[in-house]
């Protein structure tokens, strides 16, 4: 008898562990362009990987910048350093290759135009998003409205360097 209330006791403690146990990975905010730091397109120039240090938790994704100052930089002005489309690939917003969609992007892959950030699936998806750049940015901002809600495409891609958690 003593073995069976034991069995019992044991399993009733793994289900209340796992009940009142962290959250899983899922259940975090999703880590926006990959844990790359969006202010340092603008200030740098180019791609530089965030630092978990120094992140900063807005619209229900966590950023990542290299340096204090571009956290901070960021948190005075986030809508002038986040890339458009809450970062989701700005070709697939404007429909190219079909029907509109978010999907996921290359951090590698990015234009600034007319001040702000715009971010594609990967580089050959950015050569042609720049072929018609002005159509493909008038055709995503008119499409977002009825995309941002919509799941995103994941295929496993981006196959980028991560930063360190």
């Amino acid at each position: 008898m003593a073995g069976r209330w034991g069995k019992w006791f044991l399993g009733a403690l793994f289900v209340f562990l796992c009940i009142g146990s962290e959250p899983s990975r899922g259940d975090e905010a999703r880590l926006a362009v990959s844990g790359y730091d969006t202010v340092a397109y603008f200030t740098d120039g180019k791609p530089v990987p965030g630092n978990s240090e120094f992140e900063y938790r807005w619209h229900d994704a966590r950023w990542r910048f290299s340096t204090l100052a571009h956290r901070e930089a960021f948190v005075r002005d986030p809508d002038r350093y986040a890339p458009q489309f809450n970062g989701f690939c700005a070709m697939g917003v404007a429909g190219g290759g079909g029907k509109s969609h978010k999907d996921t992007v290359d951090p590698e892959a990015w234009a600034i135009v007319d001040g702000k950030l715009y971010l594609t699936h990967d580089r050959k998806t950015l050569a042609m998003w720049r072929e018609k750049t002005a159509a493909n940015i008038q055709s995503a901002n008119e499409n977002w409205k009825s995309v941002k809600d919509e799941p995103v495409i994941y295929d496993g891609y981006p196959k980028v360097k991560r930063p360190a958690q």
